[in-house]
């Protein structure tokens, strides 16, 4: 006997499609996405900028290594939703402490299981990205889209997963102190941090310049983060009064906020970049890493005419910038994710680079 469905999707424009639930069972409008990692689904679904975002994986199988405590990019995951072909509930892994189906319920985050990923991909890739409602399979078509039209995605999704305070991650024979602006920093930003003898304080997005001057810092990391990055103006203002008094280093969100410090131009991209496949060029070097990425918007090449930053990285794919710099500033961010093992080791050096510019102004202070 065929298992009946009992929840679907709605697209903005129409489509729905139909299967099975996991996780949480609530109904949900977000902004639909798509990422092509074959494996990290729980470091995807813990991965503070999904925020707001309903997420297809391309990769068939899901579920099936579990979830393990020691893997988590933050402690409570507010992912929009999970889509995906193939759900396994009963992981095949020693170090699986739950279900990724347990860990959504606790949360509240849908997932949909049994649906046509391949053609729900080339719809975003073909259409873009855009609202989806996840809802039961019971739900008018005619109700869902009247839902879609009347509800808008929030554009608080800094203040939501920044921490309200500032928190501690300290390591053994310290050599750095950096200060983190937490935009929803993945927690392997910290670890790779305090493994390169940095002891790290993570501090909210709103925090003011002579807060962080007040802590004596060697240098300063802007997170990644979740949304548009001209809605975070704290972190823009905050760029503009440090830039040049301290080594900065941004990464994705942190990225663009950099690029709107200095005067250019971000812009929302059709279906931005998910994934751990996307090949950039180190224009410096001339050498290619394979990079994992997360983001909807791009920072706009002509814009950055006249502000002292340059293009460092560029994507093989489309061509859009992946890495930006000032060396007078020492202030240099990326596009994609150090942290995340593309590669595996492709892009750790970046790390590096920013001890070296710390090292740079201790020598010469």
């Amino acid at each position: 006997m065929t298992k009946k469905f009992d929840r679907k999707i709605v697209l903005e424009e129409g489509s729905e499609y139909f299967g099975y639930g996991f996780g949480d069972s609530c109904d949900k409008v977000c902004e639909i996405v798509f990422n092509t990692s074959m494996v990290g689904y729980q470091e995807i679904v813990s991965d503070p900028s999904y925020t707001y975002q309903m997420v297809v994986m391309t990769y068939p199988l899901i579920g099936n290594y579990g979830i393990a405590d020691e893997d988590y990019e933050t402690k409570i995951p507010t992912i929009g939703g999970l889509i995906v072909r193939e759900y396994n509930d009963l992981p095949s892994n020693f170090r699986y402490t739950k279900t990724l189906s347990e860990i959504m319920e606790e949360n509240h985050i849908p997932g949909i299981y049994g649906v046509d990923t391949r053609k729900i991909t080339r719809s975003i890739r073909d259409l873009g990205s855009r609202k989806v409602l996840i809802t039961s399979v019971d739900t008018p078509l005619e109700e869902a889209l009247k839902i879609l039209k009347c509800t808008d995605i929030p554009r608080d999704a800094v203040p939501k997963v920044s921490c309200k305070k500032s928190w501690y991650s300290r390591t053994s024979n310290p050599m750095y102190n950096v200060v983190a602006v937490d935009c929803g920093i993945k927690l392997n930003i910290i670890r790779s941090l305090n493994e390169r003898g940095c002891n790290v304080t993570v501090v909210p997005y709103n925090t003011k310049a002579e807060e962080i001057i007040a802590m004596k810092p060697d240098g300063i990391v802007l997170s990644n983060g979740p949304g548009d990055p001209e809605d975070v103006v704290p972190v823009i203002e905050l760029v503009r009064n440090l830039r040049g008094k301290y080594p900065i280093f941004g990464i994705c969100l942190g990225h663009q906020m950099i690029s709107l410090a200095y005067g250019a131009k971000t812009y929302k991209m059709k279906f931005g970049h998910r994934g751990a496949n996307h090949p950039v060029k180190d224009l410096q070097t001339g050498k290619i890493a394979i990079t994992s990425q997360n983001h909807s918007f791009a920072v706009n090449e002509e814009s950055l005419k006249g502000t002292g930053l340059v293009a460092t990285h560029i994507n093989l794919l489309d061509q859009t910038i992946e890495g930006l710099k000032c060396d007078i500033d020492k202030l240099f961010s990326v596009q994609y994710h150090p942290e995340s093992s593309p590669g595996p080791q492709d892009s750790t050096y970046l790390f590096d680079d920013f001890l070296k510019y710390m090292e740079e102004v201790k020598v010469n202070a």
